[in-house]
Parts: C-alpha cells; sequence; structure tokens
C-alpha cells in the first residue's frame, strides 16, 4: 500500500496564488472590459471629460484617452496591456487613443461567450487575426490619397483632419482656429521628424538682423567651493585672488562682445554683472534657456551652441530678419522672426485656469501629430464611425464565404467594429440602435454610394463624412485596429496567472537587520553592569 502512494511535489513556493484555465480567461477579460467602460463616455465631439485627482494633489481634466489611462494607477497584470497600447498609439499617431482602448475591450467582450461555452483561444486568436487583415486590407482600398494637390489644397484638406481631431477636445469650440493654426506650424517644419521643433508655450527689445550667439556654460561670478584652502603669505595677495576671478568672468564678456553677437543665449544662469555688461553694450541676453528651446532657436537660425566663448566664429553665430522682446499678457516672449533655416514655430497658449491650459496643449499636441501623420502618409478615410460600418459590413459578407466556426468568430469581430458609432451616439445623448439600423442599411447597398455615411453628431441621424469633411488619417485606423487586435489576442492566449509572494523569510531577515542591536546585550559584550575593571 505504502509503495502506491506517490510522493507530493511543490514547485511553487508556499503562498504563491495561481489561477488558470477558463475562469481566469474570463476574469482577464472582465478586468480589460472595466478599463474600455472607464474611457467609453470620453469618445467624439460630445464626450465627457475626467477629473483625475491623483496622490499629490494634483488635478488633471481630461478626455484623452492616453492621458487618462497613464494616470490610472491599474495593478491588474492583464488590464496593464490596454494602457500600453494606448501609449503606443499616442506616441506612434497622436490619436484614437480611446478609439483603440475601445476596440480591445469591445473584442475581449465579444470574445467572452465563445470561451464560456468551451471553445478553444486559438481558434478565436486565429479568426481575429484573419479578419484584423482583411480590414487593414479594406481601410487601405477605401482611402483617398490627398498628394498631387496643390499647397491651398493640401492645408485645406489637413485643417479638416485636425478639426475632426480637436472637435472632440476641450477647444472644440475653436476647431477652425487652432486648426489652421496647426497646420501652418506643421508645414513650418516641413519634412523634420522631431516633434519638439514645435513649441507650445503656456504662455522691449528689438534688433532687426541681429547676429545670435546660443552658449551651455555659465557667466557669473563663480563663488568657492566650501572646501577650497588658499594659503597666503602677504595680505595683499588676497586682493590678486579676487582680481583673477574678476578678470576670467570680464575676459569672458568681452569675448562675447568683439564675437559682434547682439543675441546672447545661455542653457546656464547669467549673472547680474554680465546682464549689466550687456545692457551696457546695447546687447540682449537670457539665462537659463531650456535645452529644448534652445536647441529649436538654434534649428531656425543657423546658429551651433557653443560650449566655450574662445574663438567664436561668424559660422557659429545664427541670425534672423527680426529679434524682439515682445509682453503678452504678463509674459514676457522673445520672438524670432524671419529665420533663414525656418524650420521650427511656436504655438503661444494664454487662458483662464492650469489645468485648461494644459488641456489645450494636449488637444493641440493630438492634432499636430494627425497633421504631420497625414502629410507623411497622405492618405485619409471617413470619420464619424463611416469606415467602422463599412468594414464591419465587409467582414460580416466575407464571413459568409467561411464554413466552420471561424464564420461566427469573424461575424463577432465585425460586431465589435460598431461600438465606435454606438458610442458616439450614446456619447451625443442619440438613440444608438435607431441610427445604427439607419447606418446598416446605407452601408448594405450594393452600389457601395453608402461606404462614407458615418453619424451626425449635430443632428442625431446619419451623413455623408466624406461631404461633411469629417476625415481621418488612414493609418490612425489602421494602427488602432492593429494593436487591439494584438491586445485582444494577447490577453485570449493567456490561461494562467501566477503571482510569486513575497518571501517572508526575507522579509524577516530585512526586518531583524534593521532591528539588529537595539535590543539588550545586542552584540555588545561585556558593556553590561558588573563590568569588570583591570
Amino acid at each position: 500500500m505504502a509503495s502506491m502512494l506517490q510522493p507530493q511535489i511543490i514547485l511553487l513556493k508556499e503562498g504563491t496564488d495561481t489561477s488558470q484555465g477558463k475562469a481566469q480567461l474570463v476574469s482577464n477579460i472582465n478586468a480589460c472590459t472595466a478599463v474600455a467602460d472607464v474611457v467609453r463616455t470620453t469618445l467624439g465631439p460630445r464626450g465627457m471629460d475626467k477629473l483625475i485627482h491623483d496622490d499629490k494633489g494634483n488635478v488633471t481634466i481630461s478626455n484623452d484617452g492616453a492621458t487618462i489611462m497613464k494616470l490610472l494607477d491599474i495593478v491588474h497584470p492583464a488590464a496593464k496591456i490596454l494602457v500600453d497600447i494606448a501609449k503606443s498609439q499616442d506616441s506612434e499617431v497622436g490619436d484614437g487613443t480611446t478609439t483603440v482602448v475601445l476596440l480591445a475591450g469591445e473584442f475581449l467582450k465579444e470574445a467572452k461567450p465563445f470561451v464560456e461555452d468551451g471553445v478553444h483561444p486559438q481558434n478565436l486568436i486565429r479568426s481575429y487575426r484573419t479578419a484584423c487583415n482583411l480590414a487593414i486590407e479594406k481601410i487601405k482600398e477605401l482611402a483617398v490619397s490627398i498628394e498631387g494637390k496643390s499647397l491651398e489644397e493640401k492645408k485645406s484638406l489637413l485643417a479638416k483632419c485636425a478639426a475632426t481631431t480637436l472637435s472632440s477636445k476641450l477647444i472644440g469650440g475653436e476647431k477652425e482656429f487652432f486648426a489652421s493654426m496647426v497646420v501652418d506650424a506643421v508645414i513650418a517644419i516641413g519634412n523634420e521628424d522631431r516633434l519638439n521643433m514645435i513649441g507650445i508655450k503656456k504662455q522691449p527689445k528689438k534688433f532687426l538682423n541681429p547676429k545670435i550667439l546660443l552658449l551651455n556654460i555659465e557667466l557669473e561670478l563663480k563663488s568657492e567651493k566650501e572646501n577650497a584652502e588658499i594659503r597666503l603669505s602677504d595680505p595683499s595677495q588676497y586682493q590678486s585672488i579676487v582680481d583673477a576671478e574678476w578678470n576670467i568672468i570680464y575676459d569672458k564678456l568681452d569675448k562675447c562682445v568683439k564675437s559682434g553677437a547682439k543675441v546672447v543665449l545661455s542653457r546656464l544662469a547669467i549673472g547680474d554683472l554680465a546682464t549689466q555688461y550687456f545692457a551696457d553694450r546695447d546687447i540682449f541676453c537670457a539665462g537659463r534657456v531650456t535645452e529644448e528651446d534652445l536647441h529649436r532657436v538654434a534649428a531656425a537660425t543657423g546658429g551651433t551652441i557653443q560650449t566655450s566663448v574662445n574663438n567664436i566664429i561668424d559660422e557659429v553665430l545664427g541670425t534672423c530678419e527680426a529679434f524682439e522682446e515682445k509682453q503678452v499678457g504678463n509674459e514676457r516672449f522673445n520672438i524670432f522672426s524671419g529665420c533663414p533655416s525656418g524650420r521650427t514655430a511656436t504655438l503661444v497658449l494664454r487662458g483662464g485656469a492650469d489645468q485648461f491650459i494644459e488641456e489645450a496643449e494636449r488637444s493641440l499636441h493630438d492634432a499636430i501629430m494627425i497633421v504631420r501623420r497625414a502629410l507623411k502618409n497622405s492618405t485619409v478615410v471617413a470619420g464619424g464611425g463611416a469606415i467602422d460600418m463599412e468594414i464591419s459590413r465587409y467582414l460580416r459578407q466575407h464571413a459568409r464565404t467561411i464554413a466552420g466556426k471561424s464564420q461566427l468568430f469573424i461575424n463577432s469581430y465585425a460586431k465589435a467594429l460598431e461600438v465606435i458609432p454606438r458610442q458616439l451616439c450614446d456619447n451625443a445623448g442619440f438613440d444608438a440602435t435607431d441610427v445604427l439600423n439607419k447606418l446598416r442599411q446605407k452601408h448594405a447597398l450594393t452600389s457601395g454610394e453608402g461606404a462614407p455615411y458615418g453619424v451626425d453628431i449635430n443632428t442625431g441621424g446619419i451623413a455623408d463624412s466624406f461631404a461633411n469633411f469629417v476625415w481621418e488619417p488612414s493609418v490612425v485606423k489602421i494602427n488602432a485596429i492593429n494593436a487591439a487586435t494584438e491586445a485582444a489576442c494577447l490577453i485570449l492566449s493567456v490561461d494562467e496567472t501566477v503571482k510569486n509572494p513575497k518571501s517572508e523569510s526575507a522579509q524577516g531577515e530585512a526586518a531583524a537587520s534593521a532591528m539588529g542591536g537595539r535590543g539588550r546585550g545586542g552584540g555588545f559584550p561585556g558593556r553590561g553592569r558588573g563590568m569588570r575593571r583591570r
């Protein structure tokens, strides 16, 4: 009997939390759906804002999906994947962050009944990937190119893309004004890839054709270090040391003046002495200029940042047609106009509250990214849920040609895509069922004329999104569908979660070492009472 007993095998440390199987997968899906529900109401022009209050007391008001996802302190390991795809969508494309989270949540929600019925997750994953590829091909087929247009036409088209992005933001009421501003800024930087060449400032001197000197050195008297030691045999020597310090700073300032520069900017401090010295010689100076601003000025004026004032030649100095210091509200700004390189632009934002300005800055970032993507990829698709409905119709039609279970899975993928127009209706307070029925009927027309029809936010009906200039770059949709499908497939492929406990012995040792020597007689022999005297 004893020989029949199997020895117990212990693989994981005691206290390790393991959960696996169908229940674990359903739990992960529920967690992701809960995260998607948080950002669900922020979608579209009538989306609501979220007020997030963190542990440091900072308050953020935003309806930008990526910002909300970053500020939510999500601890569930599966739900964190949705945070990652929102971040990647933001860095890759700039807009569509709410869309990508919603789509991933909806794909999982549609997969849940199949998982509960015992369908193997790999079958779902295979079908979802097939549907994703078909959807992306269809988007590319439906996309309209803006290449070959004149600059004015292109500006107008790009402004419409920017306006579509801004319509769902806090500054949506002034979207036409901001859209044209964003397009001008992006065209100003041309093919420059670095987004930091567009500065957004949250809010008098004048020189014509000045030479501009850019420095990365301090121009102030340096006090000696606390531990410096100088030994003097004669008190008069002390004065020579003080004079040497002054001579060093005057020598630096003199070299800056001799370079012929009329504007001196430094990333490090420019002291009172240097400021007065330059002012007496009619030279404008500014210290502690942020590194980003300094690089932007260098790129625009053609100057090079110097780490020494020795041998300053004309080639390293920048120039522009006019430099002016202007007061806007309570702030003073240095404006460089007519720059030879001209590959930079700055937008100045002013407003009532800090939260409003910060949200406006986030909104403009999204619009700038969208215009840059539209310029580079030059294809746009109809917005307002039109492209989602058209892909959904196409996938349902394609599913009928497939035999077997995958027909159901592709159908569920197609149904999930309808979440975008449905949520747009819900957020605007319209009857989603009624609007979706109208859209399905329009998109089902064999002539294909219904393809650009989406939700009309103003009337609560349906309208031609292309005719109403509700456009978005095709790369936004392609990226969103790709990322959402990959996230859903990744979550569906996880069938076990193992959570390792913190080692109790390690915690015990840490506590013991922290308390070491605190008790009586703790490691100090012979120190107690009755210590023997020799």
